[in-house]
């Protein structure tokens, strides 16, 4: 098979990456299940009730980074995001972005008390990250189950939005598509994200993205700065089980392929003489000297299945590789110029 020549060899999507703080917690107690405290409704709620119910559970992070604002004078840029509190202890999940490079981070409730609050763990790869702060009567989010969102339920965005005063902004939108890629940068790929025309602005990165029912359904942290209407949020399935892990050591253990996924989407199942209905991960660069590379993996490969798991999209690529640490070897069925291909691969680690 002749593969083409990529334009420009991408770099590894995500790497691991110790905070500037760490502070480790040997809390692994489920997220959204022991953390909890709420009682989840089936009705819908009327919008002001879910502000209502929201508000107490986000929080707004102001942070320091050591910089010089003028040449003679050293001021502390600030920036400012927005937290979810998962727990009575003071776990509040936010971006990673929000918290990256901080030398000092400062938590402000909706109550309108500060306090000083220390990195528990990051994870670049799905822009989360785990603050704690110290205090009482703390208010957990209710968390949702993103898997069974549809396309056109409505949501409900609260956030900082550009850090103005007088509490959070509160935006209403529905569920505008499923299974979103983006690219946030050269080497950052976040899969499996809401996309959602609910206002998303800077501030709001860490906030909540809600249902009609006040559960939390994802965590915002995106949006497209050409267009409007458009912003993108984690899931908070995905957010569950990174959190859980950057409880419990720090960072996010997880195994690496070492190539670029793509959805299968129909027309490029087609360019390959597939079925247009064939569901599976399209393979769009091998980086060279990984798990993938190693397994003799080549571009314009289709994953279908590791281990004993259907591989339909880059979302279930990512669950997968979340749950399964770098060492393990696990199958590998693919398609390869319309053949159906079995093998094993070891999983690799994430370079740094």
């Amino acid at each position: 098979m002749v593969v083409p020549e990529p334009t420009a060899e991408p770099a590894p999507s995500e790497t691991a990456e110790a905070p500037p703080v760490v502070e480790g917690t040997g809390n692994s107690n489920e997220v959204g299940v022991a953390m909890v405290s709420l009682t989840t409704t089936d009705q819908a709620l009327p919008t002001v009730e879910i502000v209502k119910l929201l508000t107490p559970s986000t929080v707004q992070v102001v942070t320091e980074v050591a910089g010089m604002a003028f040449s003679n004078s050293p001021i502390p840029p600030t920036g400012v995001g927005t937290g979810v509190i998962l727990d009575l202890e003071g776990h509040i999940l936010t971006n990673n972005h929000v918290v990256d490079s901080a030398q000092r981070i400062t938590v402000t409730l909706s109550s309108g008390e500060s306090f000083p609050a220390v990195v528990v763990g990051r994870d670049q790869a799905t822009d989360l990250a785990i603050i704690r702060i110290e205090a009482e009567g703390l208010t957990p989010a209710r968390l949702g189950v993103s898997a069974e969102l549809e396309v056109g339920e409505d949501t409900i965005a609260i956030g900082h939005a550009l850090g103005l005063l007088g509490g959070p902004t509160v935006s209403k939108g529905v569920v505008s598509a499923l299974g979103r890629t983006i690219n946030t940068d050269a080497q950052t790929t976040m899969v499996d994200l809401i996309q959602t025309d609910a206002s998303i602005n800077p501030g709001n990165s860490g906030g909540p993205l809600a249902n009609d029912r006040a559960e939390v359904i994802g965590i915002n942290t995106a949006i497209i700065q050409e267009g409007r209407g458009i912003g993108f949020a984690i899931n908070i399935d995905d957010a569950k089980v990174v959190a859980s892990q950057l409880m419990e050591r720090g960072y996010v253990s997880r195994g690496f392929l070492g190539i670029r996924p793509v959805n299968l989407s129909p027309s490029i199942a087609n360019q390959l003489g597939l079925d247009v209905k064939t569901e599976g991960v399209f393979i769009a660069f091998v980086i060279e000297d990984t798990a993938a590379d190693l397994a003799g993996l080549l571009t314009e490969d289709v994953i279908l299945e590791l281990g004993d798991e259907a591989i339909r999209n880059t979302g279930e690529l990512s669950k997968f590789l979340i749950a399964h640490p770098p060492g393990e070897t696990v199958d590998i069925l693919i398609i390869r110029q319309g053949q159906e291909i079995s093998g094993q691969i070891t999983l690799g680690m994430r370079p740094e």
